[in-house]
This record gives structure tokens, sequence and C-alpha cells, in this order.
């Protein structure tokens, strides 16, 4: 509407690219800085948004960091920045990168522009933050409610968890979404609803672009109606629908929570919010977020081996990207690679290199002679029966689909490199045996800082200590939301967001089991009256006479004594008043 272009602030490179592909089918000119450009390409890049009426442009604020950039950003007619995901400005936000601190140099790259600044959960402290960094002379705060009324939070603690979510799912025929905590668990849950009729798929990080298309459109369209995913599945995800969204794990914060679980009933009907727990959850939560810390020395320790890996000298800055294999590196230092993962990305949270991940891209083998032929392959060729058969046994199906072959688990169980079993694999794509498609990471790693070893992390350690102790707490909010079961779900999370609601949302779990109490404990009063009637009893023959329990009937004995409608007579006898 507005001459120029937006510049959009986003932390998510698929987030951007998702956003992009529904701007351009209505088309809307955008482009986006989501992946490595030579300096060549990046100035063909900005020529076209000059020139050729382009609206929008996407960069992370990594990418802003770069000179280079900043220069082509002052040279553009940029009349609005928006920055999505504004939370993570802030330490006390729940997922803070530390690139977003440094977004106030937008008021010099663009003095003309209007700056708005979006969140979907923040509460007051980090709406003040967000202000604060981003140095708003002023501005007006835009908020709307958390409160969902269509939407019932409801936690069921249960033996089974599958056989609650196939009760779920049989009541209700509509899309849903099923959030797990790993990669593993998606694939293996999905497999298990399938198995039992229902239409699912899954979704998480590590699989590739095409695989994460599919499995979307497939769940979009509904030709399968559940989305078994990690919370890697959900930005920007509007789909309407959406009638039930399950934790079958404990979420890692409220902001989470409140995130994944709105994503059901955005059509303003009836939806659930269901988490399942069992007894040993809490404890297992506990555990698995002391298993993510990553000790400062741990972060020292990697940094320093990733600049030998790259052959970076001490005090230089490189500014080019690596090639990276997470594999190559932790057989390297003999390093476990989910650990490795997580310091990686910890080190990009705060600023000190990009990762621009690739991990999806596996070496895949299909067997294309047949097997009589591989047979007499291998009396030919006794070097390589062992490797073949090696593969026959451990990999099923490779004469009919493409397989994915680990190398790494592959070379540990022939006692040989993973260079010997890629040699290998070449050896008999070239005998016509198989088809090989090799491994293809393209992830690729750009330090940001020059190279200062221990001094590069203690600049940061205060900030990680702070942050550990900010995940604390969440850690702790979200148990308390779990643990309580007398205070409506709805007005417990509004209060976590500085936000009164005055009644009771009446649909969530504990206004359920409010509810059910408030008429059982009809039923017993009026009961116990009408044994009254005419008549005086002790609690022992009440209870003798009595449809109900001891417990109940003496605990609405005296309700009805306090409310005076019975009174107690000079020999302990109950009689009405």
């Amino acid at each position: 509407m507005q001459e120029g272009v937006c510049l959009v602030i986003s932390p998510l490179l698929a987030l951007m690219q998702d956003q992009i592909d529904t701007l351009l089918k209505k088309n809307i000119k955008a482009v986006a800085l989501n992946k490595p450009l030579s300096q060549d390409e990046t100035i063909v890049l900005f020529d076209n948004i000059r020139f050729n009426h382009i609206k929008f442009l996407y960069c992370s604020p990594e990418k802003l960091q770069s000179k280079f950039i900043q220069d082509k950003i002052r040279q553009l007619n940029i009349s609005l920045v928006a920055i999505d995901e504004a939370h993570c400005i802030s330490e006390w936000g729940h997922d803070f990168r530390p690139s977003y601190l440094k977004l106030n140099i937008l008021k010099e790259l663009c003095p003309n522009a209007t700056t708005i600044a979006l969140t979907a959960t923040a509460t007051n402290s980090v709406l003040s933050d967000i202000a604060t960094q981003l140095q708003f002379d002023s501005y007006e705060l835009y908020k709307s409610s958390f409160a969902r009324s269509n939407l019932a939070y409801q936690i069921f603690e249960v033996e089974d968890k599958f056989f609650k979510i196939k009760q779920i799912f049989d009541k209700m025929n509509a899309p849903a979404i099923l959030y797990c905590q790993t990669r593993n668990e998606t694939k293996k849950l999905s497999g298990l609803l399938n198995a039992e009729g229902y239409n699912s798929t899954y979704y998480h990080g590590g699989l590739s672009n095409a695989e994460k298309k599919k499995s979307y459109d497939d769940w979009y369209g509904e030709t399968k109606q559940i989305m078994v995913a990690t919370n890697a599945f959900g930005m920007g995800i509007d789909k309407g629908n959406i009638r039930v969204v399950i934790h079958v794990n404990i979420p890692n914060s409220i902001e989470n929570y409140i995130q994944e679980s709105g994503r059901g009933g955005r059509d303003q009907h009836k939806a659930f919010a269901v988490t399942l727990l069992n007894k040993n959850d809490i404890n297992r939560h506990y555990q698995n977020q002391e298993r993510q810390q990553i000790a400062i020395s741990d972060l020292k320790t990697i940094y320093f081996q990733l600049n030998q890996f790259f052959q970076i000298a001490k005090g230089e800055f490189n500014v080019r990207d690596f090639d990276f294999s997470l594999n190559d590196f932790c057989n390297k230092y003999k390093k476990e690679p989910t650990h490795t993962y997580r310091a990686l990305k910890v080190l990009e949270r705060q600023g000190i290199l990009i990762l621009t991940e690739g991990f999806q891209k596996k070496t895949g083998v299909k067997f294309i002679a047949s097997s009589k032929h591989v047979l007499q392959y291998c009396d030919k060729h006794p070097e390589s029966e062992i490797f073949i058969k090696t593969i026959l046994r451990n990999y099923g199906g490779v004469f009919e689909n493409f397989v994915t072959i680990n190398e790494y688990s592959l070379s540990k169980r022939l006692e040989c490199s993973k260079l010997d079993v890629i040699s290998n694999l070449k050896k008999i794509e070239h005998a016509g045996l198989v088809k090989y498609i090799p491994e293809n990471t393209n992830t690729r790693i750009q330090f940001l800082v020059p190279r200062e070893d221990d001094f590069t992390i203690n600049r940061i350690s205060k900030r990680l200590k702070e942050q550990e102790k900010n995940k604390s707490q969440k850690t702790e909010a979200i148990i308390n939301f779990i643990q309580n079961n007398t205070t409506c779900r709805s007005k417990q999370l509004l209060a976590y967001f500085d936000e009164q609601q005055e009644i009771d949302c009446g649909i969530c779990d504990v206004c359920l089991t409010q509810k059910k109490q408030t008429v059982k404990t009809k039923d017993v009063q009026n009961e116990l009256l009408k044994l009254l009637q005419n008549k005086e009893l002790s609690s022992r023959e009440l209870t003798a006479c009595s449809t109900y329990n001891e417990r109940d009937v003496l605990f609405n004995l005296q309700q009805l004594v306090e409310d005076k409608k019975v009174k107690i007579t000079s020999i302990n006898k109950y009689r009405t008043n």
C-alpha cells in the first residue's frame, strides 16, 4: 500500500521462505537473504529490489550485521521495518537471540521508516524490554488478550498414552497436531497410528525440504489428518480447522505451550489443547532440561576445536563460510553429535557463528542388479563380499527402493574408515550393482567474530548463566501449571502474561472436575435431606442408609450444618432445620 520496500527481520530461514511463497501466490514480489550468496549475487539481488518493484525483503538479524548488507540497505527506500518474533530481543523472552540486540542499527539504516515489532508471546517485562532495546523514542502498544474462549485446556494423567490418543481420535475425526519431544518419537508414533488405521504423517527438522513439503501438503490438504511433529513444526502455520493439539510430553515453557496449543481452533469453533502425563514425566522433564544445558567448559573446547578443524589462526577473522559435516567433526574429536549440535546452536544464538543447516541429505543406495548377479559378483570379487553382504544384512528393501545408508555405522561394523565405505560404494556402483547418491550436506558455518578462544566464550558466559537461570524459572512455571489442579487453566495462563480473568473458562479439565463435584455435592445433600425428613439420625445411621461413601456423607453433613439447613441435636443426631 505504501511506496518503497518493507524490510522484515525474521529469525527462521524456513519461516522466511514460507511467507515469501505465500506472498508470491498473491502476486506480491518478495525476496530473502536466506542462503549464502556471493558479493556479485548480492549486488544483483539488491538491484532487482530497487528496479523491479520488489516490495518485501526478508533478512535474519545475523545477516543484518554484515557491513556490506548494511550499505546495500541504505540504498533502498525502506518505508516499513517489521521485526518478527520480537520477544527474541529480550533476555527474559523464551528464545533470546543476542543478534536481536543489535537491531537498533535500523534507526540509522532506515531513518524514515516506521518500525513495528510483533510477538505472540510476551510478558509485560518483555514488552518493556523490546521498546528499550529498539530505542523507541515513542511508541503505541497494540495488545490483544491471550484468552481463547473456544480452546479447552485439558491435562490428563494416564498410564497408557497411546490408548488415550486413540480414544481422542476415535471421537474426533478432524485435523490434529500431536507434539513429541524427539525426531524418532514422531516417526514411531506416526507409524503406530497408521498401523491402527488412522491417517497420519510426521514432521521434524531432520527431514529434507521435499519430505517436509510432502508431509505438510498431505496434512494441510487433509489426505492425512494427523500431523505428528516436534516443535520444529508450527511457525507460520495458519490452518483454521485444527480441532485438537496434543502434547505427548511436557512443553518446554508456558510460551511454547501457548504458541503450540494456540494453533487449535483458529476458526473460532471449539478445539482442545490436551497434555498427556504419566507419573515419571515431571522427573523426566527436569532430567531432559539438565541434559540440554551446555557447560561453559564444553563450549570453550568445542569452539577451540572448531577453529582448529577449519585451520583458523588465533586472532584471525575469516569472513568466508565453510562446508561443514557434523559427523566428520564429531568423529575427528570423539564428540557426541547431539550434544555438539546443541553447543553449536548456543554459539549461533550468541552471535559467534552462523550455522546454515542441511543435515537431512543422507546417502542413498539402491541395488539395480539382480540378487543372482550380485552373488556372482561376490564370488568373482571376494574382497567386496563382506562389504556387500553387510549392506544386504543391515538394510532391508535395497533391491526395491533407495535406502538411507549411514556410512559411519557401516564403517564401525566393518572396522574401517568412512572413506573406505565411500570408496567401496563407488566401486560397486561402477560395476553396475547399485545406484549410489552420496551424502550431500550443504551445511555451512560462518564465523562472525575473530578467533580469541577462551576470551570469546568468557565474554558471553555471564549472559549464558542468566539465561540458564531464566530457563529454570520457565521450567518451574510450566511444572506449576501442570500440577495446579485447583485453578482454572485459562486463568493460570493469563496470570503468567500479567492478565487477569474474573470468571473461570468453564471448559478446562479443572473447571469440568469442579462442575462434576458441584453436581455430586447437590445430589448427596438432596439425599441426606430426604433421609432426615421427619427423622433424627446419627452420622453412622445416615452413612448406613446413604448410597454414597462415608467421606462424602460427613463432608456434606458439615456443609448442610454450616448452611443452616441441618442442625445437630443434644444427643448428636441430625435433623432438618
